[in-house]
């Protein structure tokens, strides 16, 4: 009986095995068709290595290395514009591009979602951390003519009249410095730098605090605001200027001196005696 049970066992184990050396026969096969199966549709499908993006690029960023990588692209649905051994993305003594158009995760870089060498994405580009954009109104006087450029730097005035009845303050508008040295980003609606023909603006953004966006904004509420181009290669810091109309016209503040009434003083004579005496009385006139 235990004979048979043991033959039993052993023919049981040997089917066992013989069973898992059959399915990793198929498995096997199955690998290397498929391997094949790969093989051919590469062969099949001609591609060609373009530069794609190893993550997510919002509209804005300046592109490193480590954001892109290369990998095949069909080439019969190849994008236009691409980048690749040919026209690599970056170039020795090149400056960075910026994104211009935000992409996913293995899209392709093309030049329509990408800028020039050193270009920009527009004003969030330009802005530096801790700025914000504000517009200024101008015209042909307040705006230089319309020699302004994106990039130039200006200081602001504010003309306007003073309120209250403080005989202490400038009489008349009063004209001072409120801001200097600020950054300009761009002229209208344009803000590219490299243009040369003078044109009148009607409004100019600058790149400032927040705590300067709320000072120019009551400036611009309360008065009028006029620019002043600074040079290149200026760097003086301005300090506080004013002037009002007296000091426009030379005109010294004199101070009136009133001269007080001598204080009447009545009196009455009384004889005491021989001797005459001079009383103080009240004045009944």
């Amino acid at each position: 009986m235990r004979l048979v049970f043991g033959l039993v066992l052993l023919a049981g184990l040997a089917l066992a095995g013989f069973a898992v050396h059959l399915a990793q026969q198929q498995f096997g096969a199955y690998q290397n068709a498929l391997q094949q199966e790969r093989k051919k549709a590469v062969v099949a499908v001609p591609v060609h290595e373009i530069y794609v993006a190893s993550r997510a690029l919002a509209r804005g960023e300046v592109i490193k290395p480590e954001d892109v990588r290369v990998a095949p692209w069909p080439v019969e649905i190849l994008p236009e514009g691409i980048f690749d051994a040919a026209s690599p993305l970056f170039k020795e003594g090149e400056a960075p591009r910026v994104v211009v158009n935000a992409m996913e995760k293995f899209d392709a870089i093309t030049a329509q979602r990408v800028s020039e060498p050193g270009g920009d994405a527009g004003l969030t580009s330009r802005l530096r951390p801790g700025e914000r954009a504000f517009a200024i109104r101008v015209d042909v006087a307040s705006g230089v003519s319309g020699f302004l450029r994106p990039g130039d730097r200006v200081d602001v005035y504010w003309t306007g009249r003073l309120p209250g009845g403080d005989p202490n303050l400038p009489r008349g508008d009063v004209t001072k410095l409120i801001e200097t040295g600020i950054r300009l980003i761009a002229i209208d609606q344009t803000s590219d730098s490299s243009a040369s023909d003078p044109s009148i603006a009607r409004t100019v953004t600058v790149a400032i605090s927040p705590t300067q966006v709320a000072g120019l904004a009551q400036a611009q509420t309360t008065g009028k605001l006029s620019l002043s181009l600074m040079g290149v290669n200026d760097e003086t810091v301005a300090g506080a200027i004013e002037m009002d109309q007296r000091q426009l016209l030379g005109i010294s503040e004199q101070t009136q001196v009133i001269e007080k009434a001598a204080e009447q003083v009545c009196s009455t004579r009384v004889r005491r005696g021989a001797e005459v005496v001079q009383i103080a009385i009240p004045c009944t006139n």
